[in-house]
């Protein structure tokens, strides 16, 4: 059952660095060393300006005849230039993985023709041509044009371009089924498909504007973040143009380069040249799990989710009632009730009229029904009445509500028996619908229709609470039946004969008591609730004002994909915390290879401080610039995949970074820096 799918979930594709994805961006890094792009980051371009003055002393250099110091000025512009191109490359990388599938998704669009119902007749026209409302058959084989609702057929659909899943799911008219996005494919049969929405509107064009990740805005986590980095930027920049007048008034020579490479080595480059990988590559894996965030602000706020709303029909419960028992009257066995529930409801097509026929078919195996040799003549439900039915030759099946069938049978001559009316009110406390059936005036029990909640959501929701977050069960039933589902789903709280203000108060509520609220749906009555939630999960298969209104869009439809979205928001801030922590313990480090190399020969009391005894100044100075380059690159995976979440409280979360990436930032520089010197003395680079 494509439900049952739908449940399971999704896990990220492994399509980082491969040479698809390699190639274009470093090309894209090259392209990236416009000034005007630099600008974004004032870490980077400052790093770019470094680069482009000591490239500027060097041709200075040359063109006055002084080679002395050429090569060691070239190597250091080099690697300058190397640190900026690589801060480019892990940004490129991270946007390089929503630009593939954006690429794909543009191609499925503008290849697509589609064949629309004009009359009793196709025309074949442009998918982007389409306009809402217009019809389009969908057979075998074709792309599905744009985003609509199925109105006819039923088909086997590809929606592993937009989603990833290669399992193929079925759409049909069925509310639950119908919805279907342009750029898939049908594998097999035929569907008619009304468009939901003009060009340029679709999910698809909405798909293609969200993973092109360089269109995305600054999150406020980011740009807080991003104002500290240039805050110590400026700071070091004022602390090292004050050493070339102490430098000359001790005696030592200290060119540009150098001041330069040392102001690079000091600011927090790492964490500057990674800060946008970090924030793309966040949504990004949001994207792997099936979950369209609408923006980096929705990713970041999803860390620091404490309470969750959810709505329960189609969102906790499968959507429609189904029947689960045949409990037959006394004196009648189970399957003479399944065999006439089964009569009554062949001609019932709503979805608990289905599930009956299936029911009986599964648990009875009773199938293959000749109607008119029966001579089967069906009544079909009517609000008068409130039953629904067959006459056989002799005998007559009605089913439908306790008081009605009550009242049929009554007027036959019957009487209803007690044992019946107690399974009545015992399914009705349970939260169930009672469907009674009879023959003639002989009651032969009760169908027993309940809210079917998905599949594993229980043990998801015992998930959500040991991470902290409360659920809480949104729905208009009364509250008998509310907390009968509630009690069964697991969730630790409910709202009972909720309207859309009451959804909308209760988040007002949690939000004004200071706790950040996420909401998933999947109905019109949502949408209010999920404009005003702070994460704000609408389900794929739910209606447009839903999509329109959430920030995030689920395409498997599974409300406790809540988790995934938390889990990775928690792992978006706790990545930019670790590097952040890494970076400047490095800067550190790299203060103790650089400024004692710089100043011993002046000051020979300096030479203590040489704890990595590095060979010479000029080692020490390359060394750590060459550290400096080479570590963006070598953290661009970790950037990129994120660290990994544990359910930690935040003091655990802040000592654990400050063991692994404080110490490790102190204690890697020294042991990289020092290998590097010892390779540029063996090469004679300096």
């Amino acid at each position: 059952m494509a439900d049952e799918r739908n449940l399971i979930p999704a896990h990220p594709k492994k399509r980082d660095f491969t040479g698809e994805l390699i190639v274009p961006a470093i090309r894209d890094a090259f392209i990236k060393l416009d000034p005007r792009v630099q600008l974004r980051n004032p870490v980077m371009f400052v790093v770019e300006v470094g680069a482009v003055l000591t490239t500027f002393f060097i041709g200075r250099d040359i063109a006055i005849g002084v080679y002395k110091t050429v090569a060691f000025n070239t190597q250091i512009a080099l690697w300058l230039w190397l640190t900026v191109v690589f801060a480019n490359f892990a940004e490129a990388m991270a946007e390089g993985r929503g630009k593939a599938q954006a690429a794909e998704l543009h191609r499925s669009r503008s290849e697509t023709t589609a064949k629309k119902i004009v009359g009793d007749k196709t025309e074949l026209v442009p998918a982007p041509q389409l306009h809402k409302g217009d019809i389009v058959l969908v057979e075998a084989g074709d792309t599905i044009p744009g985003d609509g609702q199925v109105i006819e057929g039923i088909a086997s659909v590809d929606e592993s371009v937009v989603t990833g899943e290669s399992a193929p799911v079925i759409r049909e008219t069925a509310e639950e089924l119908n919805n279907v996005i342009g750029g898939t494919r049908v594998l097999s049969d035929w569907i008619k498909v009304r468009i939901a929405a003009d060009p340029g509107e679709t999910f698809l064009d909405r798909i293609i504007n969200l993973v092109e990740g360089a269109k995305r805005k600054k999150t406020p986590n980011e740009i807080a973040l991003t104002i500290l980095l240039v805050g110590l930027t400026i700071v070091f920049l004022l602390a090292v143009a004050t050493l070339e007048p102490f430098a000359i008034f001790s005696g030592t020579l200290v060119s540009v380069p150098i001041l330069t490479a040392l102001l690079v080595c000091l600011i927090p480059t790492t964490i500057g040249g990674l800060l946008s990988a970090i924030g793309i590559a966040g949504m990004d894996r949001l994207l792997k799990y099936n979950i369209l965030a609408m923006s980096g602000r929705a990713v970041e706020a999803a860390g620091d989710v404490d309470t969750l709303l959810l709505d329960k029909t189609g969102t906790i419960t499968l959507g429609n009632r189904m029947a689960t028992e045949f409990i037959p009257a006394p004196g009648v066995s189970e399957d003479e009730l399944a065999d006439a529930a089964q009569l009554a409801s062949l001609a019932d097509d709503t979805p608990e009229g289905r599930s009956i026929v299936i029911l009986a078919k599964n648990r009875f195996q009773i199938r293959h029904r000749d109607i008119e040799k029966l001579g089967a003549v069906f009544v079909p439900f009517s609000a008068h009445t409130r039953m629904s039915g067959v006459d056989l030759p002799g005998e007559e099946i009605r089913k439908g509500a306790y008081d009605s069938i009550e009242a049929y049978v009554t007027e036959k001559g019957g009487a209803f028996p007690p044992d019946v009316r107690a399974v009545v009110e015992k399914i009705a406390n349970e939260g169930g619908t009672p469907l009674v059936v009879a023959k003639g005036p002989m009651v032969l029990g009760v169908i027993y229709l309940k809210d079917v909640i998905k599949g594993g959501i229980k043990e998801r929701f015992a998930e959500l609470r040991s991470a902290g977050i409360k659920t809480i069960m949104v729905t208009g039933d009364n509250p008998l039946t509310a907390a009968a589902i509630a009690a069964e789903a697991g969730v630790d709280d409910f709202l009972a004969q909720a309207n859309p203000e009451n959804k909308l108060e209760l988040i007002r509520d949690y939000q004004a008591d200071g706790r950040l609220v996420a909401m998933t749906g999947d109905g019109t009555n949502d949408a209010p609730a999920l404009a005003q939630a702070d994460v704000a999960v609408a389900m794929h298969t739910g209606t447009q004002a839903a999509k329109e209104a959430g920030n995030m869009v689920d395409l498997d439809s599974n409300p406790t994909k809540l988790l995934e979205v938390v889990q990775i928001g928690k792992q978006l801030l706790m990545t930019r915390g670790a590097l952040t922590t890494f970076s400047i313990a490095n800067d550190v480090a790299k203060y103790f290879a650089i400024i004692p190399a710089l100043f011993v020969t002046t000051y020979p009391q300096l030479k203590v401080l040489n704890i990595m005894r590095l060979t010479t100044p000029q080692s020490a100075i390359l060394s750590a610039v060459i550290f400096n380059a080479l570590i963006i690159i070598a953290l661009v995976p970790l950037a990129l995949r994120g660290v990994k979440y544990r359910p930690l409280g935040a003091n655990a979360l802040l000592g654990r970074n400050i063991i692994i990436y404080g110490v490790g930032g102190l204690v890697i520089p020294f042991i990289g820096i020092k290998l590097i010197d010892l390779l540029i003395i063996a090469l004679r680079f300096v």
